[in-house]
C-alpha cells in the first residue's frame, strides 16, 4: 500500500502552458459604441424587455477588470484579447449553452453581445480556440473563483447578499467528459494512449516493439470494439495488456537511460499515467522457474487502491467513480449554496410567501412587476464547491463555511440535508462561524436502535461531571475512557461483567461475547447538541422550517437545464471548477435579469390535466 500511495502522490504531472507567450495590457472596458447603443435603444424601446447582455452592461457596468486575471498571463509577449471580456463571453456562453464556436460567432454577429462587450459593429471578434486557451490559463493560475467573487462583492455592496441570513446547500453528481472504462478497458486504453504519444515523440522506440498482435490490439480505441464474452478470454486479454504495458515501459526507461537526448521520454505524461495504472492493477511476481510473470491484482487477495486514488481514465486523472444512493457515476460532485431568505437578501425580514419589499439593485434602483407591486429580490448562488466523486458531503461543510467567511457572507442559519452534518459540526459551526445548522441528524445505528427494541444510548443516564453512566436497571458503569477514534474525540463507557452477566434483561441490552455493555458517546457539548437535534427534528416546527431547504433542488435543476453542470464540458478538476463557478454566475445573472425586468419568482407550474383533476375533485 505504501508503493501505491507514493505512485499516486507522484501522479500530477500535468503539462503546464507556457505563460510567457502572451501578456495582459490592462485597459478600461470601452463604453458601448454609439452606433450599437442607438440600434439597441431602437430595438428595445418602450415595453420590450432588454436582453440579458444589455442589462448586465447597463446595471453592472465595468464589473470585471483585466488586472484580476494578470496572474494567469506572462509579463512579456503579444497582448491577447482582454481577459475580463473573455470571462464575460464565457458566462454568456454558459447562460445560452453554446459551444466555443457558437460563442465566438455570437461575438461577431450578435448586437446585444457587442453592446455588452463594447465592440464596434465591424469588430471581427476572435477565433474560438481563444476561449479554450483562456480557460486553461485561468484554471492553471488558480483564478477560477475571480468572477463569482467579484459579482458577489458587487451585489453585497448593493444589499442583495449579506451576512446573517439563511442559506441552503445541496450537491449533485457531475459526469466527467471522458468515456466510462472498466478495469480491462482502462489497462488497454492506457497502453494505447502511451503508444500514441510515443509514436510522435520517439517513433524509433515504438518501432522496435511493434508486431501484428500490437497492431490488432491498439490500432483503435479500446472501447470501440467488442470485448470477448468469455471470462477466460477476458482474463487472457487483461494479462496481454499488462505484459505489453510492462514491456513498453521497460523500453522507454532503457532508451531514456542510454541516450541523454531521450531522457525526456520517462517524463512524458502518458508514460507516467501508464506506470501508475499498471501499479494499481497489476503485480510483477517471480514464478518457480525464476521468471518474471505479470498478474492482475485482485481486491480480495492482493488488494486494490482506495477509490479516491484509483485512476479511471488516462485522459482525466481527476475523475473518480462515485456512488450516491442509486446513482453510480464517473466524475465529480458539485455543492451549490444559495440564499433562501424569503425576501432574497441577507436579512430575515419578509413573510414565507415572498411578498417582502424589493431591495435596490446594483445601481440602487428598485424594480416592480407590471402591476406596480414590488418584486422580491432573487435568491442568489453564493458558493459552489467542486470535488472528485469520492468526497463525502460532510467533509465539505467546513470548507463551504470557510469560503463564505472569506466573502463575508456567512449565514445565520444553514439548511442542509443529513449528509452534511455530524455531531461535531453542530457545535463547531456555531462556535467557529456563528452558523446554526438546520438539518436532520442521522439516526442512531446501534443494533438496539435499529431493531427498535432493547436499550439504546438514550436509555442510559450519563453524568459527565461524575464521569459515570447509569443503565436502565440502575447499575453504574465501571470505566470511563476518553479516546480518539478515527480522529474524533469520544468517550468509551464500560459496565462490569459482574454487573451485566447476571442481569435479567441483558439480552435486551447487549449480545456481546464479553457479556457486558459498552457505550461510545461524544464529549458533553457534542453529545447534548446531538440529543437536542434528534429530539427537535421530530417536531412540526422543525419540519416547517426545514422545508425551506428543498428549494435548492430547484436551483440545481435550473443550473442543469441552463448550463448543463451535471455533464462536465472539460477534462480535469481545475477546468471543471472554473466551469461551475462561471455557471453559478450565469444563473445569478439570469435571475437578476428577471428581477431587473420586474418578473416575480416563477412558481411551480400546474399542468392543465392537474387543474382539471382539482376541478373535478372539488
Amino acid at each position: 500500500m505504501i508503493i501505491l500511495r507514493l505512485c499516486v502522490l507522484r501522479l500530477p504531472l500535468v503539462r503546464a502552458a507556457d505563460w510567457s507567450l502572451m501578456s495582459v495590457v490592462p485597459q478600461p472596458w470601452p463604453l458601448p459604441v454609439p452606433q450599437v447603443a442607438e440600434a439597441v435603444a431602437a430595438m428595445y424601446g418602450g415595453k420590450r424587455e432588454r436582453p440579458l447582455p444589455v442589462l448586465v452592461r447597463d446595471k453592472l457596468g465595468e464589473w470585471l477588470s483585466d488586472e484580476q486575471f494578470a496572474g494567469a498571463y506572462g509579463v512579456r509577449g503579444k497582448p491577447g484579447w482582454p481577459p475580463a471580456r473573455l470571462a464575460l463571453v464565457t458566462i454568456l456562453q454558459l447562460a445560452e449553452d453554446l459551444t466555443d464556436r457558437q460563442a465566438a460567432e455570437h461575438v461577431r454577429t450578435r448586437i446585444d453581445w457587442k453592446y455588452a462587450l463594447g465592440l464596434d459593429l465591424t469588430d471581427p471578434g476572435f477565433d474560438h480556440s481563444v476561449l479554450s486557451e483562456f480557460r486553461t490559463r485561468v484554471a492553471g493560475g488558480g483564478l477560477d473563483r475571480v468572477v463569482l467573487d467579484t459579482l458577489l462583492a458587487r451585489l453585497a455592496a448593493g444589499g442583495l447578499v449579506g451576512t446573517g441570513g439563511k442559506m441552503r446547500t445541496d450537491s449533485t453528481h457531475v459526469i466527467s467528459a471522458v468515456r466510462d472504462l472498466n478495469r480491462l478497458e482502462l489497462a488497454g486504453e492506457s497502453v494505447r494512449a502511451c503508444l500514441e504519444q510515443l509514436a510522435v515523440a520517439a517513433p524509433q522506440v515504438v518501432a522496435q516493439l511493434l508486431d501484428d498482435s500490437w497492431g490488432r490490439r491498439y490500432a483503435a480505441r479500446i472501447d470501440t470494439w467488442r470485448m470477448p464474452a468469455s471470462e477466460a478470454r477476458k482474463a487472457e486479454l487483461a494479462l496481454a495488456y499488462g505484459r505489453d504495458g510492462h514491456t513498453l515501459l521497460k523500453a522507454v526507461y532503457a532508451a531514456a537511460g542510454s541516450d541523454p537526448d531521450l531522457a525526456f521520454l520517462a517524463r512524458l505524461h502518458q508514460v507516467e499515467v501508464l506506470r501508475v495504472v499498471l501499479v494499481q492493477n497489476y503485480l510483477a511476481v517471480t514464478d518457480e522457474q525464476g521468471r518474471e510473470v505479470i498478474k492482475r491484482r485482485e481486491a480480495d487477495a492482493e488488494g486494490l487502491p482506495p477509490g479516491r486514488s484509483r485512476i479511471t481514465s488516462p485522459y482525466d486523472l481527476d475523475a473518480r467513480w462515485g456512488v450516491k444512493r442509486d446513482t453510480f457515476w464517473n466524475g465529480y460532485k458539485v455543492h451549490v449554496t444559495e440564499t433562501c431568505d424569503t425576501n432574497g437578501n441577507g436579512s430575515t425580514d419578509g413573510d414565507a410567501d415572498g411578498d417582502a419589499d424589493a431591495d435596490a439593485d446594483a445601481d440602487g434602483d428598485a424594480d416592480a412587476d407590471a402591476d406596480g407591486d414590488a418584486v422580491a429580490a432573487p435568491q442568489l448562488i453564493t458558493n459552489v464547491e467542486t470535488t472528485d466523486a469520492t468526497v463525502p458531503d460532510n467533509q465539505m461543510t467546513e470548507p463551504i463555511h470557510a469560503r463564505l467567511a472569506g466573502r463575508d457572507l456567512l449565514p445565520g442559519e444553514h439548511y442542509v440535508d443529513s449528509g452534511y452534518p455530524s455531531a461535531q459540526l453542530l457545535v463547531s459551526s456555531l462556535a467557529r462561524f456563528g452558523i446554526s445548522l438546520v438539518t436532520p441528524m442521522l439516526a442512531d445505528t446501534s443494533p438496539q436502535a435499529r431493531a427498535g427494541a432493547g436499550y439504546d444510548r438514550t436509555a442510559f443516564a450519563i453524568d459527565f461531571d461524575a464521569q459515570q453512566a447509569t443503565c436502565p436497571q440502575g447499575h453504574a458503569s465501571s470505566h470511563w475512557n476518553p479516546v480518539s477514534q478515527r480522529g474524533t474525540n469520544t468517550i468509551v463507557i464500560t459496565f462490569a461483567a459482574s454487573t451485566c452477566s447476571p442481569c435479567p434483561v441483558r439480552t435486551r441490552c447487549t449480545t456481546s461475547a464479553s457479556r457486558r455493555r459498552q457505550l461510545t458517546v461524544h464529549p458533553r457539548d457534542v453529545h447534548q447538541a446531538q440529543l437536542t437535534a434528534r429530539t427537535a427534528q421530530g417536531t412540526k416546527d422543525f419540519q416547517s422550517r426545514y422545508a425551506l431547504r428543498a428549494g435548492v433542488e430547484g436551483t440545481i435543476r435550473q443550473a442543469v437545464a441552463v448550463t448543463g453542470i451535471r455533464k462536465a464540458r472539460y477534462r480535469g478538476l481545475g477546468k471543471t471548477r472554473l466551469e461551475h463557478a462561471h455557471a453559478a454566475v450565469a444563473v445569478n445573472l439570469i435571475r437578476l435579469h428577471a428581477w431587473w425586468n420586474g418578473h416575480p419568482l416563477d412558481r411551480t407550474r400546474t399542468s392543465h390535466l392537474a387543474r382539471l383533476e382539482l376541478a373535478l375533485a372539488s
